[in-house]
């Protein structure tokens, strides 16, 4: 006669879970599904949407403004006087990144960006956020633990380097810019632009160097 292992069960139940889309992923995809069905919504449109963000918006925006600040200080001073301007000379524009400012890491300063009231986040620069840019854990944490949840994205920080936490807000998006590698004076904007990361926009990535860092 086989016995009854609760514990076993619930391991096996939180397992099944872990899979599942989140609440909020399930509505909306429930709704899709009503409106494709009223004929309200063609399935292609979401599509190609969602490729538009992913592919083509996405954080390769970002990764092209930050190695055009790499190899031209002019246009990196615009940058971080007035990012919404700068970002112009892209042709990027859009209300997702107006108010955009940019902080900059340096070797004594790293800087990391959190939503602490919902996930504001510069959309049109940076593409759709992670999911855990927008989980409580991180809201919260980040402000009270930022070496912490630094410490679990790999971001390993000497003490003598300061951390900032910049809370984003509908009046106020902020992105970081990461300090540029070592060793990469060969490389022209296309290939400075392809080391860069979504997470290093937003300070949970910090080594970029040609042997660690990928595109986003």
């Amino acid at each position: 006669m086989s016995s009854y292992d609760s514990e076993k069960v619930a391991q096996i139940h939180r397992e099944l879970h872990s899979h599942l889309p989140s609440e909020s992923a399930l509505r909306v995809k429930a709704l899709e599904s009503l409106l494709v069905e009223k004929g309200l919504l063609d399935p292609a449109t979401v599509d190609g949407w969602v490729e538009f963000y992913a592919e083509k918006v996405g954080p390769k925006r970002g990764a092209q403004v930050v190695a055009r600040a790499w190899r031209d200080p002019d246009f990196k001073a615009r940058l971080l006087a007035d990012g919404t301007e700068a970002v112009k000379e892209f042709g990027f524009d859009g209300p997702a990144h107006a108010h955009l400012r940019v902080i900059e890491n340096t070797a004594t300063t790293h800087n990391l960006v959190v939503c602490t009231l919902c996930s504001c986040y510069p959309h049109s620069i940076l593409g759709i956020p992670p999911n855990w840019y927008k989980s409580a854990e991180y809201r919260a944490r980040a402000v009270r633990d930022p070496r912490g949840v630094l410490a679990e994205f790999g971001v390993a920080l000497d003490d003598s380097v300061e951390v900032r936490v910049w809370d984003s807000t509908s009046e106020v998006r902020f992105m970081v810019l990461p300090e540029r590698p070592g060793d990469t004076d060969d490389l022209d904007e296309a290939g400075l632009a392809a080391l860069v990361t979504r997470n290093a926009m937003v300070g949970t990535d910090r080594d970029l160097t040609p042997a660690t860092g990928t595109a986003s």
